[in-house]
């Protein structure tokens, strides 16, 4: 590609991740998922950074989802179901990065931008952000059960269930009242510039404890069960509302689901 997609950048104990498509609000392209996926793979925890910020560039999003033209080419639900698995062993990798990462959100949080963020163990935000998955009225696809359980752990399964069946996103407010921010700020600039320095203060702490509390953490969440999902993930990637939904966002329509 032309471009940089996504900047790593470390300055003293901490790196900058920086996902880089502003004019797409930041839509995450497969070698965005592959590279952010390679790099918490390869992070050192004894020589490498003590503490991780993931933003996005500009101050309209930290990623607005998936991008919407990487469908074109699906043909069915093997295509969703391979899909699906991608973006979880990259949601793995995240979580599994081995030193503290702070989401810094502003804009645009949603899909596969509010998982990353979802992973991150600290998040804070600008008044402007929209967390959450309007799959049910964008694209009409689904997330897999370990993505639904990685919500559900996040923000209740109440609430999760009902941001997916009815599209609606999380603002600011609400966001920092239910701690899926920390912290709020009014502008991009003071929110990164709270990042960095909250990082630096992580970066000061005791690495193997923040390391093992990290690992403790995840596997907790590993301990849920199971559950076999890919008939449904199939069911859905392969249906003509799909499809639609997939032709009308692209067309800037309304989609007319059929439910078949």
């Amino acid at each position: 590609m032309s471009e940089d997609v996504l900047l790593i950048e470390q300055d003293g104990p901490v790196a900058t991740v920086t996902l880089n498509r502003p004019e797409k609000r930041n839509a995450l392209t497969f070698e965005m998922y592959d590279r952010l996926a390679e790099y918490c793979r390869s992070v050192d925890p004894e020589t490498g950074p003590r503490a991780i910020v993931i933003r996005g560039a500009g101050d309209k999003a930290f990623a607005a989802g998936t991008d919407i033209s990487l469908f074109r080419d699906f043909k069915g639900g093997e295509d969703g179901l391979a899909y699906e698995h991608k973006v979880d062993g990259v949601l793995v990798d995240v979580e599994a990065c081995p030193v503290p990462t702070i989401a810094a959100i502003c804009g645009a949080c949603t899909g596969g931008g509010a998982a990353i963020a979802g992973l991150c163990d600290i998040r804070i935000g600008t008044r402007d952000i929209r967390f959450g998955f309007p799959i049910a009225r964008t694209l009409g696809n689904c997330l897999s059960i370990a993505s639904l359980q990685r919500m559900c752990t996040l923000l209740g399964a109440g609430r999760t269930r009902e941001l997916i069946l009815t599209s609606r996103l999380v603002e600011a407010e609400e966001a920092f009242e239910i701690d899926l921010i920390t912290e709020m700020y009014d502008d991009a600039e003071t929110m990164f510039d709270r990042a960095k320095a909250l990082a630096d203060e992580i970066a000061t702490l005791a690495p193997i404890t923040l390391r093992v509390t990290k690992e403790m953490f995840r596997r907790m969440g590993q301990a849920q069960p199971q559950i076999e999902d890919k008939d449904l993930i199939a069911m859905c990637y392969g249906s003509n509302d799909f499809r639609e939904g997939l032709e009308a966002f692209l067309a800037k329509r309304k989609a007319n689901w059929s439910g078949t």
